[in-house]
């Protein structure tokens, strides 16, 4: 009876060390299966290519229709009278009908030149003058890959005003001396320092934003707001105001900051409407950009940014490379006094208000910019209260008065 107890309990061990079979074919089918998708997976296409010359570094948006993969080099320039080069390798991708190669000839770049590499690679080529490094990070919905080229452009070059390129004709720019001369209020601004704002109505077209619970969309709440700003710093400070949307169109983010640095602007303002999974958070908060502290502030990223938290952390551990120009401190004391002006401006009608105060976050709407730059949640549209005083009007006005009040007191400030 020992002997046969043994026997048994010797064989249960020997079968437990053994792998079990059923999960090794599983583990190896679940391999073959991602393979396969991954190779059946549909090629991206790269439809265009954009780009935008700023006096600090030169941007290059790539277009495609669904999100790649990618592997950048740079190669030192050459031969005298030749250009180094940085190379992008776009994996499973496919050149579109009517891409082309463009010129630019800014001082930091030449131009950007496009082909398919090999079968399932397209190869982006940048020739390069006088670079120092550049950064690479993508967006989505739609897809695309930005890259943002720095450097020291020659002197005679540098003097220049910036190249127009890629500028939404939707865009209205400055006025000439003499239109404005005759169209510019009596009033003229507080400080000589600030002379041209950017306000940036946020999402826009087919971004419908965040939706409230009855079905107000957040890109119609802030164009209202943003368009009765623009009137009262024209109005009551002789600002010059360029709107990087005035009407329901969609603008890339990455071409929002580029406008503003193309304009010259001095002060950048992107007004949006919250959104929480929790429908009870409710308040006012104004961020500049950096490094996301807590969940919250990356998860409110991701939805301004129309993409995930995955993309969200690439963006994070590129950021501080990317804000090598950007104005901390000046952006900081800017949101700081909105935040104040706009908190006090609603509480005097709304009493029950939430002042949530200044955060820091990285979105990518404010990357690149090379003024101080805010992004105003001016109520959370995914709270039902908050939602009805969204859609008023007169909470809009109140809400632009008090952003208004805000830049004012900062531009006052400065002196």
């Amino acid at each position: 009876m020992n002997r046969y107890l043994f026997l048994l309990t010797s064989l249960l061990i020997a079968t437990l060390l053994l792998p079990y079979p059923a999960q090794a074919a599983k583990k190896k089918k679940d391999v073959f299966s991602e393979q396969t998708s991954a190779s059946t997976r549909p090629s991206a296409v790269l439809s265009e290519m954009k780009h935008w010359s700023n006096p600090d570094y030169t941007r290059i948006s790539l277009e495609l229709d669904r999100d790649v993969t990618w592997e950048a080099h740079e190669l030192a320039k050459g031969a005298p009278g030749k250009p180094g080069r940085v190379y992008i390798d776009l994996k499973r991708t496919r050149l579109g009908k009517n891409i082309k190669d463009i010129t630019i000839g800014d001082g930091l770049l030449k131009g950007a030149r496009v082909g398919q590499y090999k079968a399932e690679v397209v190869r982006v080529v940048l020739d390069t003058e006088h670079i120092k490094d550049y950064k690479i990070f993508p967006l989505s919905d739609p897809a695309r890959l930005v890259i943002d080229v720095r450097g020291e452009r020659p002197t005679e070059i540098s003097r220049l005003e910036p190249v127009i390129s890629a500028m939404p004709e939707r865009v209205t720019i400055a006025k000439s001396e003499e239109q404005e001369k005759k169209s510019r209020p009596a009033k003229r601004p507080v400080i000589s320092k600030i002379r041209r704002i950017v306000v940036d109505p946020g999402h826009g077209g087919h971004d419908p934003g965040a939706v409230g619970p009855s079905g107000i969309q957040e890109k119609d709440v802030v164009l209202a707001i943003g368009l009765r700003l623009r009137d009262l710093f024209k109005e009551e400070l002789g600002l010059d105001v360029v709107m990087t949307r005035s009407t329901d169109v969609f603008i890339p983010l990455e071409e929002r900051t580029a406008i503003a640095n193309k304009v010259g602007a001095d002060l950048f303002v992107s007004v949006h409407a919250n959104a929480a999974p929790n429908r009870t958070a409710a308040g006012i908060e104004t961020y500049y950009l950096n490094l996301a502290k807590t969940d919250k502030v990356a998860q409110l990223a991701a939805k301004e940014n129309g993409t995930s938290l995955e993309k969200v952390s690439v963006l994070q551990a590129i950021l501080f490379d990317l804000m090598a120009n950007y104005k901390l401190n000046d952006s900081a004391h800017l949101a700081d006094e909105v935040q104040k002006a706009l908190h006090k401006k609603i509480r005097t009608v709304h009493n029950d208000v939430k002042n949530l105060g200044v955060k820091q976050g990285p979105f990518y709407v404010l990357v690149g910019a090379s003024m101080p730059s805010i992004l105003v949640e001016t109520a959370f549209l995914s709270n039902a209260t908050e939602e009805s005083r969204l859609k008023d009007p007169a909470y809009q006005s109140s809400a632009a008065e008090g952003i208004y009040e805000g830049v004012r007191n900062y531009i006052s400030s400065l002196k």
